[in-house]
């Protein structure tokens, strides 16, 4: 099987004894036989941190570059942290370690991305690329092929979440239609998952793991801090090496392609789309909770101005809308029609109960 990608430290280097700590940890460590029984391919740490807000721990800076090569030589690691200038990658270059990885802000930048995409240019790094912080599909697309314009030893993808007026649970909006998009549009990238930013918060991140892990991405970029409630930043998202290790041995690792006694072309093609499919299933849910929510709202206002349920002239407007937005999209439109008298049914049921009551 294709091993998975895994890379895995604390977010911030804040001093040499943390790095050590975290990285002697996690150097012995190894995945379950399930996903190949390697070690993790990568041990991060930012020493840059562009923060929204100033007044908040924006990393230690050059200094601690030394730190991780120190790593990087003496147990072995393969060391990755986040670049955000082009001085940066000369600074990473000239420290000798291996991986680099473009953050959130820098990704929605095509300027900024030019500029570090020049720098690397005969690099032999490993280059790392999260969503822009927006979800914009064309952008991230876009930031990864400047850097692989420069062709790199590796470009690689990773989904930590988009920035939007989303409310719930999650630090960051997952919008999962968006990276399984751009695995259909870039089959060629490997695609990771990084549900610590995802998430925000400890406990919400196996799940995302291993939502993750079903849909087939190549890996995930986890953050793993020796002591999570002294850190510096992102304290709640960190798990503790243990906790790392238990996740690891938790999750149920896929296949990344069918075995070879499969139709293999077809039933991978199959998985993509059927991926592709549930996303949606998910997000087609979600609308109508949405809607009938705003249902309900129209109800109560009905309610107290004392106004019939049944508003035929709206009804006539919204479905001669739909249809024709139906047309263009080459929808069936007996099919629109049955869908939309099913979802007007349902918005007169919920309105009787709220009048009723």
């Amino acid at each position: 099987m294709k091993h998975p990608i895994i890379i895995a430290g604390p977010c911030s280097a804040e001093t040499r004894e943390q790095v050590w700590s975290a990285a002697l940890q996690l150097k012995d460590f190894r995945l379950p036989a399930a996903a190949g029984g390697q070690g993790i391919s990568f041990f991060r740490s930012g020493i840059w941190k562009p923060r929204t807000r100033p007044g908040y721990f924006e990393g230690v800076g050059e200094p601690g570059l030394p730190w991780l090569s120190d790593v990087q030589k003496e147990l072995g690691l393969s060391v990755c942290t986040e670049v955000a200038s082009a001085h940066h990658v000369e600074l990473v270059l000239k420290a000798g370690l291996h991986a680099v990885w473009l953050g959130t802000r820098t990704t929605a930048n095509p300027f900024l991305v030019e500029e570090i995409a020049k720098a690397l240019e005969g690099a032999p790094l490993h280059v790392f690329v999260k969503n822009p912080i927006n979800p914009d599909l064309g952008l991230w697309i876009g930031a990864v092929q400047r850097v692989l314009r420069v062709d790199p030893q590796r470009v690689y993808a990773i989904h930590r979440g988009f920035s939007d007026y989303h409310i719930g649970q999650l630090r960051n909006a997952p919008l999962w239609r968006l990276p399984i998009e751009f695995k259909v549009q870039m089959p060629d990238i490997s695609l990771l998952c990084d549900p610590s930013h995802l998430s925000g918060d400890t406990a919400f991140i196996p799940d995302l793991a291993q939502r993750a892990l079903d849909l087939n991405y190549d890996g995930l970029m986890l953050e793993v801090h020796p002591t999570p409630a002294e850190a510096l930043c992102d304290a709640s998202q960190q798990l503790t090496p243990a906790e790392f290790a238990a996740l690891m041995h938790s999750l149920s690792w896929r296949r990344s392609a069918p075995s070879e006694d499969t139709f293999s072309e077809e039933k991978t093609l199959l998985d993509a789309i059927r991926s592709r499919i549930d996303v949606l299933d998910e997000d087609l849910v979600d609308l109508l909770a949405q809607r009938m929510s705003l249902v309900d709202q129209i109800g109560l206002v009905k309610k107290r101005g004392g106004i019939g349920i049944i508003q035929i002239e709206r009804w006539n407007e919204v479905t001669s809308r739909t249809r024709r937005q139906a047309a263009h999209k080459d929808l069936d439109d007996a099919f629109i029609q049955e869908v939309y008298r099913a979802i007007h049914q349902q918005s007169i049921k919920r309105q009787e109960k709220i009048i009723r009551e």
